[in-house]
């Protein structure tokens, strides 16, 4: 295996699956799958799993919530997906742990980066949830930030693409991938990779990001395995 611990980002709407809304049962037990694979490897996996397919904080001020409010809001519907993500996993036999960075005693334990990284060495599966615990943060900044304070080898994107275009490819054919970039040529290129907080988060710690697509079965494997999938962001 070529890496032994990772930071796995999941967003919240790739859990929708093909509904509008919610939670797609047969989405979170492909997810479950592709884990339980990877740490029946002997992988140190923490996961940290967005919320908008439940609520955005964005999506909230948008509409004239307040948005401390509304990313608190956010935050708890990243705990409702951590939640459904463990059940599953307990569900396989998987060992997990669910840590919070918002105290909500009875559901999670408080995240810790040394509550984290013994779990982690204790074979758990490790799943954050509650963001960074703070507004205006994204759950890609506290995916960086949780990435950073484990000491992760990388940052795996989960996410429906492939990896990272010189353009969108949903929306434009002549888009091409790139197998490997830099930090700077992506910023300077203006590629959406992360948002700038957790994009520069990485940059500065050197902590690696890899963009893959998470919804082809066996992908997860093979890139802890080192095999040339995705695009990796590297200093």
């Amino acid at each position: 295996m070529k890496y032994k611990r990772v930071l796995l980002k999941l967003s919240g709407e790739a859990l929708m699956g093909e509904q509008q809304f919610g939670i797609d049962p047969a989405r979170l037990e492909i997810y479950a799958n592709e884990i339980e694979m990877a740490a029946q490897q002997g992988i140190q996996i923490a996961i940290v799993i967005g919320g908008g397919n439940i609520f955005r904080g964005l999506q909230g001020a948008s509409q004239g919530m307040d948005r401390v409010q509304g990313d608190y809001m956010g935050m708890l519907a990243t705990v409702i997906n951590s939640m459904a993500l463990q059940a599953s996993l307990k569900q396989k036999g998987v060992k997990t742990a669910l840590l919070s960075g918002v105290y909500i005693d009875r559901i999670a334990d408080s995240m810790s980066a040394n509550k984290a990284i013994e779990l982690l060495e204790d074979g758990h599966v490790v799943i954050i949830s509650g963001g960074t615990g703070n507004p205006f943060f994204t759950t890609d900044t506290a995916a960086a930030l949780r990435g950073v304070e484990i000491q992760a080898e990388v940052l795996l994107k989960g996410t429906r693409v492939d990896g990272i275009y010189t353009a969108d490819p949903e929306k434009d054919a002549s888009a091409t991938k790139y197998d490997q970039i830099t930090f700077e040529e992506a910023y300077s290129k203006q590629l959406k990779v992360m948002d700038l907080t957790a994009f520069t988060l990485c940059s500065e710690n050197k902590l690696p990001i890899l963009v893959f697509d998470m919804n082809k079965p066996g992908n997860l494997l093979a890139v802890l395995k080192g095999e040339a999938i995705g695009t990796i962001v590297t200093s």
